[in-house]
């Protein structure tokens, strides 16, 4: 039995896993159970190389069980963990590194609930669930939060009064693990003193500002619901809007938060769909605007965060939309021509991992995130 070291990224209704080396570098295995937590689950398992194990369905839909099954199709092919490191979307002010929970450390948790809504309880569920099939199993914590605590108090203040900032009213930034596996991957391009924009262009969607590897400014804050819009979310929308639901449309907090959070972005804007892929597709006059709004809003925040550093070098796309998506990337570069970005169509097309021309003043690049590597490494770490 070969002892691995299980990196878990629990989404609403998906959860993603993969089993690495015990020095967090080689990855062994990788799987995914889809609709986790809901009926009729499906659990897959793969190799390193991506060569498919095993899949099946799963006869009970709680988290429990599919937790059991992931450790047991682990165990058919002979891979044990030694600890288990979880992604979790807000670690506050206190929790910046990668951290071993405990009961005391898991009820500072639950405090950020208010702040990650969607995503704190499902993480905190999850980790409940392997302290019941093990509790001698190390667990672990890697915020996505924690990439950014450095960041320079002016980043993350807003405009009210003191005694809230204070309180933790304050922009704190997410898809941290996803800006630092791409902060750690810079040198290969030559950019590990450059001032760069990140932009993280998935179903959620964020951008951030790397200057030498450190995060100096994201447009996600207080939520994972602000800055760019993202597949059902709006992002920056004046709050005026929420306080006119509330009073106009005589809306409850829980249904604004389903409006924010399940109604908004490219799938309230298009009235089709979250999928990018879809909107991309359609001839829809709808579809076009949600598109042409997604991609106005990745090139204006882009400016936005060269302005907080004071100059831009570079662009890295990635994420689901950033990798794969060469119209959404060619858009936006298009809108940032101002800024010396000229496209290479045929490299943006061949999903090149350079995307500008050879003149061009400035670059873009592509470069896959590794969320779940990340946490590994960080872990790692700390076991040795």
């Amino acid at each position: 039995m070969s002892r691995v070291l299980l990196a878990v990224n629990a989404g609403s209704s998906t959860l993603k896993f993969r089993a690495f080396a015990p020095d967090g570098r080689q990855l062994l295995a990788r799987g995914m159970v889809d609709r986790f937590g809901q009926a009729k689950p499906e659990l897959q398992l793969l190799d390193g190389k991506g060569q498919m194990l095993s899949c099946r369905a799963l006869d009970d839909g709680g988290r429990a069980n599919a937790i059991a099954a992931v450790i047991n199709s682990l165990a058919d092919q002979q891979l044990e963990p030694v600890a288990v490191v979880h992604r979790v979307v807000h670690g506050g002010g206190r929790f910046t590194a990668a951290t071993r929970l405990n009961t005391d450390i898991r009820a500072q948790l639950e405090e950020y609930v208010a702040l990650a809504p969607l995503h704190q309880p499902v993480s905190l569920a999850v980790i409940s669930a392997f302290e019941e099939y093990d509790a001698r199993l190390p667990q672990f914590a890697c915020f996505d939060t924690a990439f950014h605590a450095q960041q320079p108090e002016v980043a993350t203040r807003f405009g009210i009064a003191r005694h809230w900032h204070d309180e933790g009213v304050r922009r704190y930034g997410f898809h941290g693990l996803s800006y630092a596996a791409i902060a750690r991957r810079l040198p290969e391009l030559g950019l590990e003193h450059a001032k760069v924009v990140v932009c993280h262009l998935g179903s959620g969607a964020s951008a951030c500002a790397l200057d030498a590897g450190r995060s100096m400014a994201s447009s996600m804050g207080f939520s994972a619901v602000d800055g760019l819009m993202m597949g059902s979310r709006p992002g920056y929308i004046d709050p005026e809007v929420i306080l006119y639901w509330q009073e106009q449309a005589g809306m409850s907090v829980a249904e604004v938060r389903r409006e924010l959070y399940k109604n908004s972005g490219l799938l309230g804007v298009s009235g089709i769909s979250s999928d990018m892929r879809e909107l991309l597709a359609s001839d829809l006059p709808a579809a076009r605007e949600a598109v042409e709004l997604f991609c106005y809003r990745v090139a204006r925040e882009t400016a936005s965060l060269a302005a907080a550093m004071k100059g831009l070098d570079a662009l890295v796309f990635t994420a689901g939309v950033g990798e794969h998506s060469p119209e959404v990337r060619g858009r936006v570069l298009q809108q940032l021509a101002w800024l010396g970005f000229e496209v290479d169509q045929a490299a943006n097309l061949a999903q090149a991992r350079r995307l500008t021309t050879a003149a061009s003043a400035r670059a873009a690049y592509v470069l896959p995130t590794d969320e779940e590597g990340e946490m590994a490494r960080q872990v790692a770490a700390l076991l040795q």
